[in-house]
């Protein structure tokens, strides 16, 4: 995994290319721009990416990660939901990746709404992105679910975002999103990135969240995650009490809960998935 062939971007890089596009980054869509080349070739490091790999990358912007992935891999789908950065980036790659533009495919679109039919190409079998902090959750789970070939990802996000999501069943950060990443991937913290990587700098601290694609429990995942959601809606609450609604009343609760083997009194935070796959399946 080289970037020999990419010409990388660097502050004045990415100032340069704002300033063309007469950019304003916008906290609407979560624009912070990476414009640290070490950091991008960490990223694409840790990814642990094969040269066949075919990766997704959300939130392109204006192309500090996608020029370090080019050379890495097979691939790049680029997912922007900005028009203008998704004009330039294709231009941007010709310009600084000559020899491997022909990797890069641009998708404008809004990847909450993204659908594998959108992708022009072969599948994604890899998940590498920047992503914006205020959907990184619905994003990560959305394309896990659309993009069944997706063998492993490392995202960016706000650091309290990778801590929640690699949370282990127990812990005071599990919750809704760890519990529902954890149907179809491990997760574990990759490490922190500083903020000075960033233009504009943001207000948060970030990190790396990297995940493996495994095998979900048996079950109907929409009706496991109806079941996540309930539970923790009211963590504090025993899980008799807290599932009365979702199963029709406490005793209901307390027999769905005995069927699958878990005290009535346990709360949300102590079920690892596959004791919510259980329990939803034996739901009256």
């Amino acid at each position: 995994m080289t970037d020999e062939r990419s010409r990388l971007l660097g502050p004045a890089e990415v100032r340069a290319l704002a300033g063309e596009l007469g950019l304003r980054p916008t906290k609407r869509l979560g624009q912070n721009f990476v414009h640290d080349p070490n950091t991008v070739r960490r990223i694409v490091r840790e990814a642990e990416l094969a040269p066949d790999d075919v990766v997704v990358e959300v939130g392109p912007g204006l192309g500090s990660l996608t020029l370090a992935l080019l050379p890495a891999v097979r691939a790049v789908h680029a997912v922007e939901i900005d028009p203008l950065l998704a004009a330039r980036l294709p231009t941007t790659a010709a310009e600084r990746a000559p020899a491997l533009a022909d990797r890069l495919s641009v998708v404008t679109a809004d990847a909450l709404h993204l659908h594998a039919a959108d992708l022009p190409g072969p599948a994604p079998t890899a998940i590498v992105a920047n992503l914006p902090y205020n959907v990184g959750v619905p994003v990560v789970l959305h394309l896990l679910a659309e993009l069944p070939l997706i063998r492993r990802g490392l995202v960016m996000v706000q650091s309290e975002v990778a801590e929640r999501l690699a949370a282990r069943p127990g812990s005071k950060t599990y919750g809704v999103p760890s519990a529902k990443l954890a149907w179809f991937a491990s997760a574990r913290r990759a490490g922190p990135v500083p903020r000075a990587v960033f233009w504009p700098v943001p207000n948060v601290d970030s990190g790396l969240l990297a995940f493996d694609r495994r095998e979900p429990p048996p079950g109907d995942r929409t009706e496991v995650f109806t079941l996540i959601d309930a539970a923790f809606a009211q963590r504090r609450k025993a899980l008799r009490s807290a599932l009365s609604g979702w199963a029709g009343s406490p005793a209901a609760a307390e027999e769905a809960l005995r069927a699958a083997g878990i005290p009535p009194l346990e709360r949300a935070e102590k079920l690892d998935v596959t004791a919510f796959a259980r329990l939803a399946a034996a739901r009256p």
